[in-house]
């Protein structure tokens, strides 16, 4: 076994209200920031309290929202060319994984004088990095914690990964009270995509003491915020229980890695733009059948803290349990349950199965797979 070594970065602050001191904690960063700002948080006039706390602390500060392409290389051009001629001090992103990405690419490259493809086509950045801090409004960010972002290469729409310095974000700043304005919906796609990302990272090649003792704790969380605490002693809200468990299921991906329900998401949304949280939730009991036939007695820890079933249960009869607790929760939000439900077809999701097998982290699932045996996996999932 090798050697544990324990650093993390960002810091993180998590807390109701936290976004409040947003000025106090970037001043010492410098005066003069651009905000990348998911432009639902202007509708749901939470950006208002983002900047005014900027403001509270005499920090200037320009807006960029044409998130509209998603994380696609020319949004992430545009923004870096728009913060070079601003001169920036630090760059802060508030909304979901796009502006996470997006704020934290700018950042990376910077100071780069190289054109900004030759990044994406694999070259590594030089230079020191523009301070970067995350204002997440959804309840995971994996790629927060490590030196990669996934991005669309906007020449071939294909899925691609940034490699950056693993010092560009200082600070990850979680309020849980920006997570009020969710759907039902979405607090369904994105809770079940957290129990993927959780049993992903627990039965990873990379999978390690560190990583599953986060799993553990994330789902035991998560199960609070999704029924109820088995007791009274736990009185703490939902969108807090939420924000905790996905940032310690974030920190365990991070720790071990995503897996194939996650990295088919991914490619399928850089592909056609299809939400990724609900690609993620209808892949998951696909993937979790899967990995049952190989890792059957992994299941079982998972299962009893998500109380899919009871403590006696064991193997495959706990396997069984996760899994139809899974489909339980898809249909009780009445999401699809079928890839062929998001309009695609077979020829379209075999172009995300190749790019699928072009990304170094297919190395890290629980068995070997060739594109074969995605393609295989798709097609029950279809």
């Amino acid at each position: 076994m090798s050697d544990f070594i324990f650093r993390i970065s960002p810091n993180i602050i998590l807390g109701p209200y936290t976004v409040s001191r947003l000025g106090a904690h970037v001043s010492e960063w410098g005066s003069r920031f651009m905000v990348i700002m998911d432009p639902i948080l202007g509708e749901a006039k939470s950006s208002e309290k983002i900047l005014q706390a900027l403001a509270d602390r005499k920090i200037d500060c320009f807006v960029f929202s044409e998130l509209t392409e998603g994380t696609s290389t020319k949004t992430i051009e545009r923004a870096l060319a728009l913060a070079k001629e601003g001169h920036v001090h630090g760059i802060i992103c508030c909304g979901g994984e796009k502006a996470m990405n997006i704020g934290r690419a700018v950042a990376a490259f910077y100071n780069e004088i190289h054109p900004f493809y030759s990044f994406v086509d694999g070259a590594l950045p030089n230079t020191s990095p523009l301070p970067c801090f995350c204002i997440p409004t959804t309840y995971r960010t994996p790629f927060v914690f490590t030196s990669e972002i996934p991005i669309t290469d906007a020449r071939s729409h294909q899925l691609k990964f940034l490699k950056v310095q693993n010092s560009v974000c200082k600070l990850l700043l979680i309020d849980p009270n920006l997570t009020l304005s969710l759907t039902d919906n979405q607090k369904a796609t994105l809770s079940i995509e957290l129990i993927g990302m959780a049993i992903e990272a627990y039965l990873s090649q990379k999978a390690n003491f560190f990583s599953d003792t986060f799993v553990e704790k994330g789902l035991e969380i998560l199960s609070y915020a999704l029924d109820g605490s088995p007791s009274l002693d736990i009185t703490t809200p939902e969108e807090i229980l939420l924000a905790q468990a996905g940032s310690m299921i974030s920190l365990a991906s991070a720790s071990s890695s995503l897996g194939m329900g996650s990295l088919l998401s991914l490619t399928i949304y850089s592909r056609y733009k299809i939400n990724k949280s609900l690609a993620a939730s209808i892949l998951l009991p696909y993937a979790l059948e899967d990995a049952a036939k190989y890792k059957a007695a992994r299941f079982e820890k998972p299962a009893h803290l998500l109380r899919a079933c009871e403590e006696d249960v064991k193997g495959e009869d706990a396997a069984k349990a996760l899994i139809e607790y899974v489909r339980q929760k898809i249909a009780l939000a009445n999401l699809p349950t079928r890839l062929k439900d998001l309009k695609l077809t077979i020829e379209q999701l075999s172009l995300a199965i190749e790019d699928v097998s072009q990304v170094d982290l297919v190395n890290s699932l629980p068995r070997s797979m060739t594109t074969d045996d995605l393609f295989d996996f798709i097609k029950v999932a279809y």
